[in-house]
């Protein structure tokens, strides 16, 4: 896709969905059959997993956050590896309940109102997607999507803007090709988007941070007949 596609286009809701009905992964565990090697990662916040430090500014109750489909677990494991040298990943947020997918969504688009209220109801919901997914077709509720950065020496390095700014807050920097970055920054996401991408991820171009398997959005990124990941209910969640 060489143009943007928000989650709010109709081509995503309309792909099919194929539920290969992998299993959600705790990433602070690995994948079965050793297909996750264990380690501590490059340093930075939170608990060191599998993929390296997670993160707890997401954390949940009963650790919902910190899930992922096991194709997705894998392809983020083999990505660890294609990073240089004393870079690694800092895993910020994946599984999302859909009851909580849905409060974010209706919280931002009440927020975009309150700014916008010459706004109509479709150019609201277009705006939201820009920063959080419609519910329906979220892949985070899926299990299908991170959001993660860099760190380096047990710090994040310079992305540009914090992981989860919006595009108000950041002026647009949160787009994965946005202008104006420093050159540190636009490397940074480079090696990013590098590793990830070899992996098989695709990037949500609204946000730096999000990547995704296996899911509508990579469906139609990669030409997919149909999608692997829908949304799904975690027990206990």
């Amino acid at each position: 896709m060489s143009e943007i596609v928000l989650m709010s286009d109709p081509r995503i809701a309309a792909i099919p969905v194929e539920d290969c009905d992998e299993p959600l992964l705790d990433v602070r565990g690995g994948v079965r059959g050793g297909g996750v090697q264990g380690g501590a990662g490059s340093g930075g916040p939170g608990t060191d997993g599998p993929l390296g430090a997670v993160d707890p500014r997401r954390q949940d109750d009963d650790g919902s956050f910190a899930h992922l489909r096991e194709g997705v677990l894998t392809r983020l494991a083999h990505a660890r590896t294609l990073l240089p040298d004393g870079v690694g990943l800092l895993f910020v947020e994946g599984y999302r309940p859909p009851s909580l997918q849905r409060a974010y969504f209706e919280g931002y688009s009440a927020q975009l109102r309150a700014a916008r209220p010459e706004w109509t109801p479709a150019r609201i919901r277009e705006a939201a997607s820009r920063y959080v997914s419609p519910p329906e077709i979220a892949p985070h509720s899926a299990g299908a999507a991170v959001d993660l950065t860099l760190v380096a020496d047990g710090r994040e390095l310079d992305m540009g803007t914090r992981v989860n700014a919006n595009p108000e807050e950041s002026a647009g920097a949160c787009y994965t090709d946005a202008p104006g970055l420093s050159a540190e920054a636009r490397a940074n996401r480079r090696t990013l988007s590098a590793a990830l991408t070899a992996a098989g991820l695709v990037n949500y171009p609204t946000e730096w941070w999000h990547w995704s398997y296996g899911d509508r959005y990579w469906a139609l990124a990669t030409g997919a007949p149909h999608a692997r990941y829908g949304p799904r209910e975690r027990p206990g969640s």
